[in-house]
């Protein structure tokens, strides 16, 4: 059963605000793979007020906190969460610096992530298009270094600010304190669950974004017989792109791409495509070699479509990277199909996958 508690917020002894606070929330309808178990309580931020008074309220009752956005970047364990989850939904759009060439810009971290793309490409500003239709909230995209097509949030990046639950105060940290990487950051490593992102601001350009770009974007700007490039374009291309290979997660329940495509050293880079000479690969200005998740998977046995009847999980018809709930009845389920799949791979090949939906 699900219960509302209210409770008063209260500054030099004068109540100023209730928040409402969920418990015994079915957590299924917090991830987009819709899975998992009860969560003791639940409530949701839209102020730096409501943050604080949450953070406050979960330290009362030594409770652990989660913060999410939309769920499409977390999965529930079938134990459920025992702790606060804190849904941020802080709002904001706001251009704090501009000059000749370029545009800053400060954004709530509960904002929709494609919304706000959509926005600054509709002010003719360019940065962010190559990362339309990622799924999820603002917050988010400095937590793994969110990419695609060629661009990372890293690369216009300026700072991120968040509240620090253990020091109980609001920080600014610059891009580069970030140690941005790969699909991570220290969000994700050495400072996982201390901080709760607030904003962050980018810098976005008034100039067109210039060639080269990723190969599908170039292949859709030939198909179409489009010679400018401009974020307008740009943001189309990866849309249909993008509609094309991976299913909507308000329809299909999935977490988008389970797996990043692995880095490994040289060695087993030109071991690997020596031995299978069509494996997708890059190398790296370090010397070491990224590889093809969703190649290897197929190549292990798990191609595009692939039904598994023993858990209820299948792969995409389209992508082979994306794990798709079709009938399953626990996170187990989905952990077990994860795991055929990790240890085909490292049967085949010797690489350890990792996954990017965390499992809480």
């Amino acid at each position: 059963m699900l219960t509302l508690y209210f409770y008063l917020c209260k500054r030099k002894r004068v109540i100023i605000a209730i928040m409402y606070i969920l418990e015994n929330v079915p957590l299924s309808g917090l991830s987009t793979m819709r899975l998992g178990g009860i969560g003791k309580f639940q409530c949701i931020i839209e102020n730096k007020d409501e943050l604080k008074d949450a953070v406050n309220w979960a330290r009362e009752k030594q409770l652990s906190i989660k913060v999410i956005g939309d769920g499409s970047n977390v999965i529930w364990s079938d134990s459920g969460y025992d702790g606060l989850i804190i849904v941020n939904r802080l709002p904001g759009f706001e251009i704090t610096e501009n000059d000749d060439d370029n545009v800053y810009v400060t954004i709530g971290a509960g904002e929709n992530w494609d919304y706000i793309v959509e926005k600054t490409v509709d002010m003719g500003l360019s940065g962010i298009e190559q990362l339309s239709l990622i799924p999820g909230t603002v917050g988010a995209t400095p937590v793994q270094n969110v990419g695609a097509y060629g661009r990372e949030i890293s690369d216009v990046l300026m700072t991120v600010e968040a509240y620090d639950i253990n020091n109980l105060e609001f920080i600014t940290f610059m891009s580069s304190d970030l140690e941005l990487g790969y699909r991570t950051s220290i969000f994700k490593t050495k400072d996982k669950d201390r901080y709760i992102i607030s904003s962050i601001t980018l810098r976005l350009s008034r100039i067109n974004p210039m060639p080269p770009f990723y190969s599908a974007i170039e292949s859709y700007f030939k198909d179409n017989d489009l010679v400018e490039y401009n974020a307008d374009n740009i943001r189309k291309a990866v849309i249909e792109i993008r509609n094309s290979k991976l299913p909507n997660p308000k329809i299909t329940a999935n977490n988008g791409s389970f797996f990043q495509n692995p880095i490994v050293d040289q060695e087993l880079g030109n071991t690997l495509v020596k031995r299978f000479g069509n494996i997708p690969h890059w190398r790296l200005e370090n010397g070491e070699v990224k590889l093809s998740a969703a190649w290897l998977i197929e190549k292990a046995g798990f191609p595009k479509g692939y039904k598994d009847p023993e858990t209820g999980m299948s792969l995409w018809k389209n992508q082979a990277l994306v794990l798709v709930n079709e009938n399953a009845k626990s996170t187990q389920d989905l952990i077990d199909f994860r795991n055929k799949i990790l240890i085909s791979v490292k049967e085949l090949t010797g690489i350890n996958l990792k996954q990017e939906p965390e499992i809480i």
